[in-house]
């Protein structure tokens, strides 16, 4: 009772978009080597999307609405580097004493733990959906803290003004770990809008028992 993969042109139109978008802010952007360092792995990612696209694997609309967030946050953030985007009546706003659009992007990362438990469902990996709903916020907070590490090996090697821009922690020393509290909140949040979607798709908002999930391949939410 998940979505079905999508056969829509909404994909393709989110990724003509990322493709526009890339092409455009890789003219000249504030540092060529931050751009570099910040792009390969959306790029990686965006072609691993398509790969599984072509193959048949594939998300709902909504997953790759989820999904296309980091990669379009994460491209103009690659432009400027997070800490020198124009994100200033933000920081105006609420008071804040720096530029907090990484933390946004970081939230988007949190975004693609929708798509792994939508596929762990549809594709009947899991024998209960609230594991898929585990396994995704697992998985992305892996994907955090091994992030979190690359930053510093990258920092350290590169060094400089480089470095430290990759880096963006923007003097707190608890950047790494509030990163990670991003990127782990942005996956609890998209669980629990995957988990209410299917509920209100089968009109059923009564726990469902233990033994009628396994029998009939629905859940409790």
């Amino acid at each position: 009772m998940t979505a079905a993969p999508t056969t829509s042109r909404f994909p393709l139109l989110l990724l003509a978009t990322y493709v526009v978008l890339f092409v455009a802010l890789a003219i000249e952007p504030h540092d060529r080597a931050v751009w570099l360092a910040e792009n390969i792995p959306i790029v990686m990612l965006a072609t691993a999307l398509v790969v599984m696209y072509v193959k048949g694997v594939r998300l709902s609309n909504v997953g790759y609405a989820f999904a296309s967030v980091l990669l379009f946050m994460h491209t103009v953030g690659g432009y400027y580097t997070f800490e020198r985007v124009p994100f200033g009546w933000v920081t105006k706003l609420f008071g804040f004493e720096r530029n907090h659009y990484d933390r946004l992007a970081h939230v988007s990362v949190g975004f693609y733990a929708y798509g792994v438990a939508e596929l762990l469902i549809s594709r009947k990996l899991v024998a209960r959906p609230w594991l898929a709903y585990t396994y995704g916020v697992f998985c992305i907070g892996t994907v955090a803290a091994l992030y979190e590490i690359i930053e510093w090996i990258y920092a350290a090697v590169q060094g400089g003004n480089a470095g430290a821009a990759f880096l963006g922690s923007q003097g707190d020393i608890w950047d790494a770990q509030k990163d990670m509290l991003c990127d782990i909140s942005g996956a609890l949040l998209v669980v629990l809008v995957l988990s209410l979607q299917r509920r209100f798709r089968r009109g059923d908002h009564a726990p469902a028992s233990g033994d009628r999930s396994l029998a009939s391949g629905t859940d409790a939410g």
